[in-house]
Formats: structure tokens, sequence, C-alpha cells
């Protein structure tokens, strides 16, 4: 059986090591956004989390406060527990978030030894420190997220979790963070950990925020008599696809095609301006997408 899991792990390695050029050459974008994303959210914890004694979440909340307690330096303690969550859930996540995430976390635990002797400026406004520190290191690691890497650490877990047993993502990240936040109490007291508590809170809506924001586009649907004219606007002009859905007046029992798209807010204002000009007498309904997933927009992998 250990023969068995080696070789399994060796061809593993061989596939990723193969893979590494073509990502390299094909994904220079989600590059970019990683590496600005990891150094973001480095800068929130180096200079608005450590200098405050502040508790954090994840596994760098665990290495916070192990270097409160215990002087364990904090880039150390990083990378070797994600090595070892890693290993664990190689074999449940894809090569490609493998990949972003080795990088990210490589990145995270250099730019915090590089920021480890940084004089960042003090002030006595904790509530604002916490707030603005969580909204930094949120908005760091949902800009990672939404390029479809990670920064390691509990998402790991959380990860391995879904795949396997379907949990919910959202519900069992907050339950760690909390086991964390509450031991934080018997090391930072329970003023720090409060604030702690708050600088999370405001983290969590800024990764809501930055993986949600980039990609929400409008849901539109169109019922009117010309049909095939506003298929032709959304296909040739806006650059969309449409779906024409057969639809029944409840009232007039006509026959009422119903014309659904998913535009951008920029082109479901075209849209509008559209039908006002040539179709006033159209029915325009329009809502937000928070996601769309599939051909022209974001990748389903």
């Amino acid at each position: 059986m250990r023969a068995f899991h080696a070789e399994h792990v060796k061809r593993e390695l061989r596939k990723f090591i193969k893979i590494l050029p073509i990502l390299a050459r094909a994904e220079w974008r989600t590059f970019l956004t990683v590496s600005a994303g990891a150094a973001v959210y480095t800068f929130g914890v180096m200079s608005f989390t450590v200098p405050f004694q502040f508790p954090d979440s994840g596994v760098t909340g665990i290495g916070v406060l192990l270097n409160y307690k215990l002087g364990i330096p904090l880039p150390l303690f990083v990378s070797v527990a994600n090595v070892v969550l890693l290993a664990w859930a190689w074999r449940e996540l894809s090569l490609r978030v493998v990949f972003w995430t080795i990088y990210g976390v490589f990145l995270i635990t250099a730019l915090m030894s590089v920021m480890e002797g940084f004089p960042f400026p003090h002030t006595d406004q904790r509530l604002l420190v916490a707030v603005i520190g969580g909204a930094i290191k949120g908005y760091g690691t949902g800009v990672v997220l939404r390029s479809g890497g990670s920064l390691g650490g509990l998402d790991i877990v959380v990860l391995y979790l879904q795949k396997k047993f379907g949990a919910e993502i959202g519900k069992y990240s907050f339950y760690f963070n909390m086991c964390i936040l509450g031991a934080s109490v018997f090391v930072v007291g329970v003023e720090n950990a409060m604030f702690g508590l708050l600088a999370v809170y405001a983290s969590s809506l800024a990764i809501d925020n930055a993986v949600s924001s980039f990609e929400k586009r409008r849901l539109v649907l169109v019922i009117t008599r010309d049909t095939q004219s506003v298929i032709d606007y959304i296909t040739m002009t806006l650059r969309r696809g449409a779906t024409v859905i057969s639809a029944h007046g409840g009232y007039s029992g006509d026959d009422r095609p119903m014309v659904m798209c998913v535009l951008t807010r920029r082109q479901s204002v075209d849209l509008k301006r559209y039908l006002s000009e040539t179709q006033p007498r159209a029915f325009m309904v329009l809502s937000d997408a928070s996601e769309v997933l599939g051909r022209g927009f974001k990748s389903l992998r």
C-alpha cells in the first residue's frame, strides 16, 4: 500500500513539473493577480495585525498566536503548516489550484520575512486599525480566490472537506476561525480578541466584495413583437449570445417569445437605449447575476 502511494505521488509530481511551463505561459494574468493579492494580504498582516498584537484567522492566525506566546517566527510556521496541508490534500485538489497555492504560500512567506523589519507607522486608533487591516487582508485574499488560486492555510482544509463530503466552505471556515479567535483570548486578552473578531468580519466582507464585484452581470429578459431585431442587436452589436424562450401571455393568450441574455452593466444600458429608441412598447426585466460561468464569461474550471 505504501509503495502504491509513493508511486502515485511520483506520478503526480511528474505531471505537475510538466505542466509548469504551460501554466506560466498561459496564465500570466493569474500570476500578476496572485502576486498582487498576496502582497496586499501580507501587508495587512504585517502592518495592521502583528504590531498591534491582534489575533488573525486561519493558519496565519495560529502562527500569530504562537509568535506572540512562544516567539516562533511567523514565516517559518506558515510555510511548514502549508507544506503539511498541501501534502495531505494533494490528491484532492486540481494541479492548477495546487500550483497557484504553492506560489501564493511561497510569496507570502517570503514577503513576511522581508516586511518583519519594516518600521510601520503606529496609531492609538485600534478600532480603525482592526477595520482597515481586516479590509486590506480580505481584499488581498479575495483577489487571489477570484483568480482561481488560494493563499493556503485553512482554505486547503475546507476545499478538501467540500470535495470529500460536500461541506459548505463558508460555514466551516467560520467554525475554524471562531475556534482560533476563542483560543486567542488566553494569549492576547479579551479586548484584543474582540478587535480580532471585528477584523475577521471586515475581512469576510472584503473577500465577498472582491470575489463577486468583478463577476456581477445583468440577466436581461425582453418580450417584444419584433424578437428577431432584438436578437440581431444583441448578437451583432453587443457580441453576446441570446436564448429565445417560448412564452404565453396569461391575459392575451398570445404566444410571446422571450429573449434572455446575460450582459455587462454597460451593455445592458446600451440595450435599454436601443429598445427605447426602436421598440418603446417592449417589456424588459433586468436583474443582477452575482456570478456567470461558461463561454464568454468566467471559466467553469
